[in-house]
């Protein structure tokens, strides 16, 4: 297994086929978003898009970005759109990324990173910490978490 970017991809055309088929109302979202090539003017231009990727296989994906669905907001980097195909699930996939993230967040100085979402219990698992609620941009409450990165 590897994780790419999305953008550093040579055959992206590929890939956003693979997003697209996501059983998931955001990944169906966050493939829009990438075809029309509006991700950047949503969540940053430096938005990375990390796929977990095995022989050519899409096993996972999610975004680190400037911003996420809560905005405005002074927090700091997001992980969004955090999703892993359902017979891959149960293997901490998500991890793998979230390894890959942390590696990125040393690189740039930057100590925690924030995601939003509705699951209880799914991000813990990781060492990530609930924060608060806050409200997205649809106006639905989200719980807010903290990942933390060591030194």
């Amino acid at each position: 297994m590897e994780v790419m970017n999305y953008f550093e991809s040579d055959d992206q055309e590929y890939w956003l086929e693979q997003i697209g088929k996501s059983d998931w109302g955001a990944g169906q979202f966050l493939h829009q978003l990438l075809r029309d090539g509006k991700l950047q003017e949503y969540v940053g231009e430096k938005v990375k898009v990390l796929m977990l990727v095995e022989e050519g296989e899409l096993i996972s994906f999610c975004t680190y970005a400037e911003k996420d669905d809560i905005q405005p907001t002074d927090l700091k980097p997001w992980i969004g759109w955090v999703y892993t195909f359902p017979q891959r699930r149960g293997q901490h996939c998500a991890g793998k990324l979230f390894e890959e993230i942390a590696k990125l967040a040393k690189a740039e100085n930057v100590s925690q990173a924030y995601i939003s979402t509705n699951h209880v219990g799914l991000y813990e698992k990781y060492g990530c910490e609930f924060l608060t609620q806050m409200p997205d941009i649809g106006g639905e409450m989200s719980r807010i978490y903290v990942m933390k990165f060591n030194g």
